[in-house]
Formats: C-alpha cells, structure tokens, sequence
C-alpha cells in the first residue's frame, strides 16, 4: 500500500516526466512553454464543449492581456490557433486549436497514447474509477492550492466582455 509520502512522489515524478516529454514537443515545433499550455487549454476547451476566448485563456494561464496576445500572435502566424468570432455573438472572439496543430499533436502523441494503454490494461473499470477520482482530487487540490498563492491579474469587473 502507497502511503501518504510515496502518493505525492509518485505525483511529483509522474509531473517531472510529462513536463519531459511535453519539452521535447515543444523544441521539435519550437514553440514556447507558454504556447504549449495555452494549446493544451484552447484544446482542453473544444473537448469539454466550451470555447476558449483571448479572457478566459489569460485568466486560466494566469497571464496579462498583452502576454495572452503575444502568445496567441505566435500561435496563430505558426498556424496552431485560429482565432474566429463567435457565432452566437459577433463581439466575442473564439480560439480554435487548428487542424494542423490537432494533427501535430496527435502524431506526436500517439505513442503514449499506446504505451498508457498497456499499461492500464492491468486496471479494471472500478480501478479505473478510483484512479480517476484520485486524480482529479489532486488536480483540484493543486489548483486550490495554486490559486491562494497568486494574485489575481484580472480584476472581475461588473462590465461584460467583448471577448
């Protein structure tokens, strides 16, 4: 049985590997880590149903407005981000991670994809529940964690968005 100390190692090391990992994408694209994890959250968004605008992005980034935009600037003239008004509201901007990002991404990634699957192999589906419970308690925690540590750049304002 994993005790307290050998869970937050296993975390930390599973972390330090993917951290790894994701480095060696970004040099093979030469892309900045900063326009890596703003991929993966424009990505993130379009899997979960809900777009991405420029405000959302900087905020979950924890970015200012004029970084965001030097981030998506590089993203877009790379070709991985589309930014697109929204159809629902003409004011609001939509990012999109493009098609030859999702490719990219997808070529790159795939080994792992494969190499977790045999791994897991080894979980059944109530392993897998509870694994996936651990997982996002943790994630939850570090984010809680994370967010009482950094002031927030973005002020919420009572005034809407045009983004």
């Amino acid at each position: 049985m994993a005790d307290h100390s050998a869970l937050v190692r296993l975390l930390r090391q599973l972390t330090v590997e993917t951290d790894l990992f994701v480095d060696i994408f970004g040099e093979k694209q030469r892309m900045h880590r900063t326009d890596l994890n703003a991929l993966a959250v424009i990505m993130d968004a379009r899997w979960g149903g809900e777009p991405m605008s420029p405000t959302r992005l900087a905020e979950a980034l924890h970015l200012s407005a004029s970084a965001t935009t030097s981030v998506l600037d590089r993203l877009e003239a790379s070709g991985h981000v589309e930014r697109a008004r929204s159809p629902h509201d003409r004011r609001k901007v939509e990012l999109r991670a493009s098609a030859k990002a999702l490719n990219l991404g997808r070529d790159f990634f795939v080994p792992l994809d494969e190499e977790f699957t045999r791994a897991w192999q080894q979980f059944d589906d109530a392993d897998r529940a509870v694994i996936a419970r651990f997982l996002t308690a943790s994630i939850d925690a570090t984010v809680a964690v994370r967010t009482g540590l950094t002031p927030s750049r973005h002020p919420k304002s009572s005034s809407p968005d045009p983004q």
